[in-house]
């Protein structure tokens, strides 16, 4: 059985045609599966949403009316796949958009082979991360959710070990604890019970006068 791990998926988002053949080449040379190119936000999100890339390499500026920060956007908050962000433009303004929407990375154009790999390394390794926090934080939500608790003082009766409600009225006490937990009853008769239920029985028939002939 082969233990070799998967390759990376990444979706290359580039709306000039040499620069994303430029991208593909150094992704594959890197070992990467490549899915696209595409060159507008709009398919961006379609492609995502159909092929569920492991990562997504996007430019800031697309065709069409989609920003790549705002496509960037939309597949991070409903896929949760990792973005990284190529673009040649540094100026305040775009890396300000681009931080809004939490991208995975941020590299400026042209960039060498070494950066692009240990960026994509790193968002793929904080997006497992995360989905694994997520997955714990929603099973210890699960967990949370199907546990009631009895705390406090419980006033019970000494006698009929009925219990007495927070509005006053008495509940027998299986009823009380099956309302604030998730404890089930089986019931049988203890040992010592036992004894004493025989002993009586045994009494009584002692007592009973012999049916007369």
């Amino acid at each position: 059985m082969s233990t070799t791990p998967a390759k990376a998926r990444i979706l290359v988002v580039e709306d000039e045609a040499i620069v994303a053949a430029d991208i593909q080449d150094r992704l594959r040379n890197l070992g990467y599966d490549v899915i696209g190119p595409v060159d507008n936000g709009a398919e961006a999100v379609e492609k995502a949403i159909e092929l569920r890339p492991d990562l997504v390499l996007m430019d800031v500026m697309l065709k069409g009316d989609m920003m790549g920060t705002d496509a960037a956007g939309q597949i991070r908050d409903e896929l949760r796949i990792p973005v990284i962000y190529l673009t040649a433009n540094s100026n305040e303004a775009t890396f300000s958009k681009a931080r809004e929407t939490e991208p995975f990375g941020f590299i400026l154009k042209p960039f060498e082979e070494a950066a692009l790999r240990a960026n994509i390394e790193i968002a793929l390794y904080k997006n497992k991360l995360e989905r694994e926090r997520d997955d714990l934080l929603r099973q210890l939500q699960n967990a949370l959710a199907q546990v009631k608790t009895l705390s406090g003082m419980i006033p019970i009766c000494a006698w009929c070990k009925s219990v007495r409600t927070d509005k006053g009225y008495w509940q027998n006490v299986e009823q009380y604890v099956r309302e604030h937990s998730d404890a089930t009853f089986s019931h049988g008769v203890c040992p010592s019970c036992q004894k004493k239920v025989s002993d009586e029985l045994a009494k009584k028939a002692a007592q009973t006068p012999p049916p007369q002939t």
